[in-house]
């Protein structure tokens, strides 16, 4: 299974008002996706609650609306963000805690009402995910978290990510066109277009391919991970600042790229393996996004589920002057 990138819908939480557009967005975006009644009325529902807490809590936050497309059918993501100190996550989780304006049905009544639900909250602020699926769908939850936003919220974005999934086997690209805008996007989009057709092929030779398809573009900086958890192994190449790591709960390491521009000009490059990695978080992210940051000043965030990561890396550390993609993927034998 392909899937291909899009980006992050966000919507600010700062006034009651507000919270009215948050659900009727929500709801029609799991309409258009084919939601029943039942179902969509379940994404109004969280979604009304989630922002009503954001006005309580932090009195400014963003609800961060993804589509999660799937074999048969696709799901809604809803991640609430704030920067709010304070958050006293037991008194919301009890069922009947008024957020203010709305039933005051709690959080917990919110985490039965998903398929998916998570939250990460200190001093910095609180982030809670959810996600929800039409309930006849029965595939389980995939462990990725991806946050992709534009810089100025312009409709085009230089960054294009893609997984594809092949039984034990993921495959993921990160490509960031030279810039920003719709060029940045056309050279991008190039090379996701060649790494479709044969994502699981050997990614030097991917590369090549990409590269060709990108010449007469801008070109970018790009980055290929092939995870096969029945061999317990990552194999990786990159052209350019797409940053990548492997973590674990104790330890960290940097993935290695090579300078050069696809479309453009790099020299050979080389794959690199990496073994025994189940278990641990794949991040790859473009220069969107500094790379001075430690999920170890963030105690037990490494446990947390993927778009967790990716929406506190975003929320904490987007540079602001570029197009910022971040992609957390848990490598995991459940995969298969």
């Amino acid at each position: 299974m392909n899937i291909g990138g899009s980006m992050t819908q966000v919507l600010v939480i700062e006034d009651s008002s507000q919270i009215g557009h948050a659900r009727r967005t929500a709801q029609q975006l799991a309409e258009k996706h084919d939601f029943d009644s039942t179902d969509a009325g379940r994404v109004a529902l969280v979604a009304t609650e989630l922002a009503s807490n954001i006005l309580k809590h932090a009195t400014h936050g963003e609800l961060h609306l993804r589509v999660l497309p799937r074999e048969k059918s696709a799901g809604i993501e809803m991640i609430a963000i704030d920067r709010a100190r304070g958050f006293d996550l037991q008194a919301c989780l009890a069922d009947g805690f008024s957020t203010g304006g709305t039933q005051g049905i709690g959080l917990g009544a919110v985490s039965r009402q998903t398929e998916v639900f998570d939250v990460y909250a200190d001093s910095r602020g609180t982030v809670l995910l959810t996600r929800l699926y039409p309930r006849q769908d029965k595939t389980a939850d995939r462990r990725v978290g991806i946050s992709q936003h534009s810089l100025h919220n312009d409709p085009a974005c230089g960054d294009v990510w893609h997984l594809a999934f092949d039984g034990p086997r993921i495959s993921a690209l990160v490509i960031d066109g030279l810039g920003h805008g719709e060029e940045a996007e056309r050279a991008a989009r190039a090379g996701e277009k060649t790494f479709a057709l044969a994502p699981f092929a050997s990614p030097v030779l991917a590369l090549q391919e990409m590269h060709l398809a990108m010449v007469g573009t801008r070109g970018g900086a790009m980055a290929i991970a092939q995870f096969d958890a029945g061999n317990d192994a990552l194999k990786f190449v990159g052209i350019g600042n797409i940053g990548a790591c492997l973590i674990a709960a104790d330890k960290s390491r940097g993935l290695a790229s090579h300078p050069g521009i696809v479309g453009g000009q790099y020299r050979k490059a080389q794959a690199f393996d990496y073994a025994q990695v189940n278990g641990q978080l794949l991040i790859m992210y473009s220069d969107g996004l500094q790379s001075r940051w430690n999920l170890q000043d963030y105690p037990g965030l490494v446990h947390r589920h993927p778009a967790v990561i990716a929406a506190i890396l975003h929320r904490d550390f987007c540079r602001g002057r570029d197009d910022v993609t971040v992609l957390v993927i848990a490598l995991e034998a459940a995969h298969a």
